[in-house]
């Protein structure tokens, strides 16, 4: 029986107090999140071991999702976080965690950083280049317009081991399709890049449904193919336009016309190859 991972996500407690994003307004959100809210989830689903991604700018939270995996055996890996641009300080820090054998790499937090060219700094170049080094991975949470961008440093590290979280975050609410879908094609055609099928659901409006998913999901299997595509749930985040079941049956019913191998590749036998895990 092939193996079922979600490649995406989170854990939280408000009290860390780390999460700068994570505000009273977003109600739904505004709790804590444990490993006892989802494990009930997984088994309901049938989803085996889960990718564990951070939600805080900070080395501390990274730590405390180690831990959790520590204790957690359905947590197959963490992506944590680290300073960038703290250059060789920054290179040592993801040595002492690289040693951790449950952390699988980085992921900064590109979409809120208000320098659209960010991700191309030269500064950050012993940084990306320790990444590849150390055997990690690089987790890309942008949006369409950091595309190009994106698309130039993995053409500039073709070595990096890199997955796009959210399909990019294309704006479905809006049924905005280019230049979002011509860039994706791109970095699909041109990198040898991953894509999450993962966080979708939440940038549409509240108007619509998982229909306005598919067309977006479609081009993503149709321009990364059924070997580099991964489902990931992206909870709790997800639960600010629908909760897990539905996500999950949605994902399940969007894959029934694939054959067998190819979704049990989507489901988890690529997240296994590319961040390679121990299932």
């Amino acid at each position: 029986m092939s193996i079922r991972i979600d490649t995406h996500q989170h854990f939280w407690t408000l009290a860390r107090d780390d999460y700068g994003w994570l505000t009273p307004e977003l109600k739904t959100l505004y709790r804590d999140y444990g490993p006892a809210d989802l494990s009930p989830l997984l088994a309901a689903a049938g989803i085996d071991k889960t990718v564990l991604v951070q939600a805080a700018a900070s080395v501390d939270e990274t730590r405390y999702l180690l831990d959790l995996a520590e204790r957690h055996d359905f947590i197959a890996g963490v992506v944590g976080w680290i300073d960038m641009k703290g250059g060789f300080d920054s290179v040592e820090i993801l040595s002492v965690l690289g040693e951790h054998p449950k952390f699988l790499g980085i992921r900064p937090m590109v979409q809120d950083i208000e320098d659209r060219d960010w991700l191309l700094k030269p500064t950050l170049a012993t940084v990306f280049d320790a990444v590849i080094k150390l055997g990690l991975r690089f987790d890309a949470l942008v949006k369409p317009l950091h595309l190009p961008n994106l698309l130039t440093l993995l053409k500039r590290y073709p070595e990096l081991r890199a997955v796009i979280n959210h399909g990019a975050k294309p704006d479905i609410a809006n049924e905005s399709w280019q230049p979002w879908a011509e860039q994706v094609s791109r970095l699909a055609d041109e990198t040898a890049a991953y894509c999450k099928l993962s966080g979708l659901i939440t940038e549409t409006g509240n108007t619509q449904s998982y229909r306005d998913v598919e067309p977006y999901a479609d081009h993503l299997l149709a321009s990364f193919g059924e070997d580099r595509l991964m489902w990931g749930s992206d909870w709790p985040v997800l639960n600010l336009r629908g909760n897990y079941r539905q996500w999950h049956s949605e994902f399940r019913r969007w894959a029934r016309p694939l054959d067998t191998a190819a979704r049990a590749k989507i489901e988890g036998g690529n997240a296994a190859i590319f961040y390679g895990l121990q299932v």
